[in-house]
Parts: C-alpha cells; structure tokens; sequence
C-alpha cells in the first residue's frame, strides 16, 4: 500500500529511511508547538486552545502535502507572520483577534484562487529579487526585536524610543545563554537543536524556581476557545487590505521558495528543472492556512526545515505522514508547552531572525537602486512594527528610484500598480 501510494521504489527510498527522515524533520521544527501559543496568547487568545490549533494545524497541511503533493515537505504556522499578525495587527493596529484570523483565512483563500488559475509564477517571478530579499530580512530583524523584548533586553524610553534592559537580570541571562547553545548545537549539526535549547533553558528556570512544573502529559485543552472564531466580514475592512496583501504576500514567497529549495536539495525536479506537482503543493498550503484559521492560529505555511528530513533521506510525502502523526502526539504534551517561559522561547525567535537576514548577502550592493529599496523594507519592519508598512514602502521606493533613474527596465505593471496602490493607501488610509 505505502508503495502505490507513495512510489518509494520510483524515488530510491524505503520505508525505514522516510521514518527516520520524517523524525529529523519533526525535531529541527517542533519548537513552534511552543513558541506560536506563546506569541498568539499576548492578543488575549487562549493559549491552550492555541497550542490544540497549532498541532491540528500542521497535522493537516502536512497530511495534505504528503498525502496529495507526494512531497517530504512539513507545514506549521510560520514565524514572522505570528508576530505580525499578535504585535501588529492586534497589538498597534488595534484589531481583535477574530479580525486578524478572519484576514489569514482571506489571505489563505486568495492564494487558493492565484493556484487555481495558476497567476502564481507570474507574480512571483515579476517581484524583484532585491525586494524579497529584504523582505526576507526585514521579518528576521521583526522577530530579533521581538526576542529582545520578550527577554527584557530591550525596553521602550522617552528620549530615544528604545533602550538597554536590565542585563544582569536572571530572564536576560538564561535568554543569552539560550542562543548561544541553539547556535553552537546548531553549527554542530546536532538535530533538534532549537528544541534542546529551550527546554535546556526551561530546565534551568525551574531549577532556580522561576516556573513550575505542572506535569508532563494531559488530555488536550478544549479548541473551543479559538475555534471557528475567525471574523471574515471585520477582515473585509478597507483598512485590512494591506494586512491581508502581507499575510498573503510573505506566505506566498515562503512557500514557492521553500518548494524549490528543497525540491533542489531532494533532486526532486524534472529535467527542465521544474518541480512536479507544484500546483497541488501549493494549494496545501492555502488549505492549510484556511484551515488553520477555522482552527485559530495565524498562517501556515511550508518549512525550510524540511530540508533537515530530506539531508537525512525522506523523498516522498511518507516523510511528510510521519511529521504530521509526530505533531498529532504533540497534542497530549501541553503542560510542559504551557510552562515555558518568554525567555526560553526568545532565544529561538533570534535564531530564526539570524536564518531570515542571510538574504542580504545576495543584494546588489553595487547598484543603489536595488540595494536602496531592500534596505528601507528590512529597517521599516522593525521600526514600524509592522511587515505590511515595511513591504509597502520597500514598493514605493524601488518604483521611484528605478524611474528617477531612468531605469524603467526594471520595471514591470505589477510592481508600479502595487507601489501605486500602496501611495494611494497612505494618502487615504493613514
């Protein structure tokens, strides 16, 4: 049966080695069971019922990748976008949590539709590449504040907006200490090395009696909470528009380039260099993020870490079932999710931001006009709070400089209609 399913035989790999690649994959990207409640609870979301939806989340967009894509490719809710959607949308904008579910699910269905009719290669291939790379770089420097904060390390000031923490502090310290040993293991290979490194630190909180232990394992905590409380009409807000081009924006280019780089680790591409499927691999993802919005989480998305389980062997979705039964267990462990404290998880937020920011080696240094509008997008994240406002003015600055300098080339209707749509946004809508 795995064998007509799956075609282990026609990708050169056995069961064995898909169960030990679906392991490695589950372990270098299970500390989002942990680090997602914990972002999405700061709107007031209830944090058991997130953690349900988190689980539930991945176990379906990764059922379906495995399932009907064929692919060793895992899903869960995407860092970057949880903060957006907690510390922007709700938190600076002032939306309810329901709205902001209501705008992923939106976003989700969009990209369900740009699948369908198959626009997806057109809009992706029409967005320069400087911009994606500062928008890659730009949520990485969101999150690395996030984790500054969350630790006390960085706090709000009258004079200069931020200042120093107390870094003497015992939080401050065990979230320092974190991040070195989730790099050191990391540059070590050691499997999991983001996971270790947070319940390393919660052990060591306990230990000094700064949380409690409250158990290992339990039923799950009822989803009633988040469940179905997605506000789709409040998220047809004018207002939300920018908000639902992001989610659905990031969710766009994570996905396609999660696709591809791991197919071209895999040798997973056709002779043309195409990847198979690629239709049905993206639309799990857009079901995935719908999904995960009816559950209650913010969006979801493929992981890059899914080259982890590839590096190991997996070639064929039986990698991808393995992931999703692994997160399904994940569901009887909440007591030790709900425990961990901020400054266990914010040592992985920095080390997810310090992957996200390498994209700025790849931009043209030499050339102004490329190098200009990637920089204002990554700094307009973390300044503004906010990956929309930064996306949008990351748009306007590239029309304008390739324009004024007569580089109209460059230029191509989508990029001018959203930069345009972005200037008409601030005029009206700010």
């Amino acid at each position: 049966m795995l064998e007509k399913l799956f075609q282990l035989r026609a990708h050169g790999t056995t069961v064995k080695r898909e169960v030990v690649a679906g392991f490695t994959t589950f372990l270098t990207m299970a500390y989002i069971v942990v680090v997602n409640p914990s972002i999405l609870s700061s709107t007031g979301m209830d944090f058991g019922a997130v953690f349900v939806a988190t689980c539930l989340a991945a176990v379906i967009g990764t059922l379906i990748m495995g399932l009907w894509a064929n692919y060793p490719i895992a899903l869960a809710p995407g860092m970057g976008l949880n903060a957006f959607f907690s510390f922007t949308v709700v938190g600076s904008m002032g939306y309810s949590w329901e709205v902001a579910l209501g705008a992923v699910f939106l976003s989700g269905f969009l990209f369900f539709l740009l699948s369908i009719f198959k626009v997806r290669e057109w809009i992706i291939n029409s967005i320069p590449l400087s911009l994606r790379f500062g928008i890659s770089a730009g949520i990485g420097f969101f999150l690395a504040l996030i984790a500054f904060k969350n630790a006390g390390v960085v706090v709000d000031h009258p004079a200069t907006l931020v200042g120093l923490g107390d870094v003497k502090s015992q939080e401050a310290i065990l979230f320092f200490a974190g991040f070195a040993v989730i790099c050191a293991l990391s540059f070590r290979q050691v499997t999991g090395a983001v996971m270790i490194g947070i319940i390393l630190i919660t052990a060591v909180a306990m230990a000094l009696g700064l949380v409690q232990y409250d158990g290992l394992m339990s039923a799950p905590p009822s989803l009633a909470p988040t469940f179905m409380q997605l506000d789709i009409a409040g998220a047809l807000n004018i207002g939300m528009i920018s908000v639902v081009f992001a989610f659905l924006f990031v969710d766009l280019f994570d996905t396609s380039g999660t696709l591809i780089g791991a197919a071209q680790r895999g040798g997973l591409l056709d002779k043309d260099g195409k990847l198979p499927r690629l239709g049905r691999a993206l639309m799990s993802d857009s079901v995935a993020t719908m999904s995960g919005a009816a559950l209650g989480t913010s969006t979801t998305t493929s992981y890059i870490e899914s080259t982890a389980g590839i590096a190991a062997g997996g070639r064929t979705g039986l990698t991808a079932v393995v992931v999703a039964l692994l997160f399904l267990a994940c569901l009887l462990f909440s007591p030790i999710a709900s425990v961990i404290p901020p400054y266990a998880t914010a040592p992985a937020l920095l080390y997810v931001a310090v992957l996200m920011t390498a994209g700025l080696k790849l931009i043209d240094w030499d050339d102004v006009t490329d190098a200009a509008p990637a920089v204002v997008t990554a700094l307009m994240m973390p300044l503004t709070f906010s990956i929309a406002d930064g996306i949008a003015l990351g748009f306007i600055t590239y029309a304008t400089l390739k324009a004024l300098s007569g580089r109209w080339s460059d230029l191509n209707v989508s990029v001018v209609l959203i930069a345009v749509i972005f200037v008409l946004k601030f005029i009206f809508l700010e």
